[in-house]
């Protein structure tokens, strides 16, 4: 991704697309605990016996990683890496290879000068929106792998494994089932997407506009901590939204998702939207996207290598 046309040239979509995919997949690795403590914390629902209500299984970013490597051993911390995997080659590609072409078609092959925020906000958005459309039956399993948590004995696990996941849910619930969740998701991906991108190609085109810097990793770190926090700020609701839909198939629609969480969880409905945000989201995000960015920037020139010979055999 970049900030000035010169740029643009440098990698086409093919190599943008594998040194994408490859910084998100290092970076999934590097979080995905963070990830799977930050969907149990989204699952988690408020239990109510007449006027008592149970106090959370699941208490902050800490305290959810601490239970569930307690409960179920550090490994658990890492479910869903392969399918979550599987995500990240396609949407880590996808929406970051796609970003300057879509960008380019917004503004136009003439166009001179920067781009109009909006048009990076729309770019961003459409990127973001297809590549979950493609990679939605990976987010699926990944989000239902990790939902599981300590079964009683003598209780099966509902999938042994990603491509176990992935043959059940079309042999029991239609090929269909692989996009549950679409319209949450391609809302939250497109918004988190648009204000992640759109946010830190802004952030890093003001920077280097700021005498004494220059496009290296530190204007990405800056870059990439600007987009993670926009992200949060702006997707968390969505995303609590996407996660229940995905981890419970009781749900209808995306409206009926909303409503039930609103009438079941009402006393403490603020904070259960926002609760990524107050205690793992942010860390989540942030992280992330430093990873992402930073890890996208460094290895561009290895990508870059590695196709080259390729070209040449």
């Amino acid at each position: 991704m970049v900030a000035d046309s010169k740029s643009k040239s440098d990698l086409s979509f093919g190599k943008t697309f594998a040194s994408s995919a490859f910084s998100a997949c290092f970076a999934e690795v590097c979080t995905i605990p963070l990830d799977t403590a930050k969907v149990r914390l989204q699952l988690q629902k408020q239990a109510a016996t007449g006027d008592v209500v149970s106090l959370p299984k699941y208490k902050g970013m800490l305290g959810t990683v601490a239970t569930i490597a307690r409960e179920e051993g550090l490994s658990a911390l890492w479910k869903g890496i392969v399918p979550g995997l599987h995500r990240q080659c396609l949407y880590g590609g996808l929406r970051i290879g796609l970003y300057d072409p879509v960008k380019t078609f917004y503004v136009g092959k003439d166009h001179v000068g920067d781009v109009p925020l909006s048009k990076k906000i729309l770019a961003a958005f459409t990127t973001g929106a297809f590549a979950i459309a493609v990679a939605n039956p990976t987010d699926l399993v990944k989000v239902r792998l990790q939902a599981e948590g300590k079964l009683p004995p003598g209780v099966p696990r509902r999938y042994s494994g990603s491509l176990n996941a992935y043959s059940t849910i079309v042999r029991q619930e239609g090929v269909g089932a692989l996009w549950t969740g679409l319209g949450p998701n391609i809302a939250r991906n497109g918004i988190i997407n648009a204000a992640e991108l759109a946010s830190y190609d802004q952030v890093k085109q003001t920077i280097l506009k700021i005498p004494g810097f220059t496009d290296n990793v530190v204007t990405h770190l800056l870059a990439g901590l600007g987009a993670g926090f926009f992200a949060v700020c702006i997707g968390s609701p969505v995303d609590v939204v996407k996660s229940r839909m995905m981890g419970d198939s009781s749900y209808r629609n995306t409206l009926d998702c909303f409503i039930k969480t609103l009438k079941n969880d009402v006393s403490c409905f603020p904070l259960l939207l926002f609760c990524s945000l107050k205690n793992i989201y942010h860390h989540f995000a942030l992280v992330k996207s430093y990873i992402h960015f930073c890890f996208s920037y460094k290895l561009q020139p290895f990508v870059m290598w590695i196709l080259c010979c390729c070209e040449v055999n």
